[in-house]
């Protein structure tokens, strides 16, 4: 029985969002800390992904060019809020977050090369809100829309399924690929919590 991989990488803790934010670096490290304490530890392969030279390439498979250029200039100029929420950055968000979409490749390199059957990343900054032009909700890069497309154009794939398990509508997954025949997109959440979208 093959272990289960587990990407995680110390660096992710970079991203810097503010005392008191609800997506902060303590809840990560709460993750890691328990897994590494239990009896589940034993059965899980740490991976620690290293950046990837082509990752702008893959993000600007579901990102529009201005977008990943926004990030990028906001953060080196030093901008803390990217949106009118709550998307809050530090100066070393836009690295960390290149960091985390090629975390998120390098499972699927994992899962396709049969090295693993099952894959958890543990990375941060989150992905499902941000939408093709936009950052929002925290997310500034849609992790799992870049992880999708990766599938299909590297390993052939030519269905994909995208399962949005949480409280909040992954509004960002559905956007970049509503008119997608090749990926289907089911977001379980509440409604009308944030961000008021995914009544229908």
């Amino acid at each position: 029985m093959k272990k289960v991989g587990l990407i995680y990488h110390e660096d992710y803790l970079k991203h810097d969002t503010g005392v008191g934010h609800p997506e902060r670096k303590e809840r990560l490290v709460a993750i890691v800390e328990h897994l590494k304490k239990s009896n589940f530890s034993e059965k899980i392969e740490w991976i620690s992904p290293k950046l990837r030279n082509d990752v702008e390439k893959w993000i600007l498979k579901v990102h529009q060019s201005s977008h990943l250029e926004f990030v990028r200039t906001s953060i080196l100029k030093g901008i803390r809020l990217l949106d009118f929420g709550d998307t809050y950055v530090s100066k070393d968000s836009f690295d960390v977050a290149l960091l985390a979409v090629s975390g998120v490749l390098e499972g699927v390199d994992k899962i396709f090369k049969g090295e693993l059957d099952k894959i958890f990343c543990a990375v941060r900054p989150p992905g499902h809100h941000a939408e093709s032009r936009r950052v929002m909700g925290f997310c500034l890069f849609n992790n799992v829309a870049v992880a999708g497309r990766y599938a299909q154009e590297t390993y052939g794939v030519e269905k994909v399924a995208i399962i949005d398990w949480d409280v909040h509508h992954g509004n960002g997954t559905q956007e970049i690929f509503y008119e997608d025949p090749s990926v289907l997109y089911i977001s379980l959440h509440q409604y009308p919590f944030y961000p008021g979208t995914g009544s229908r």
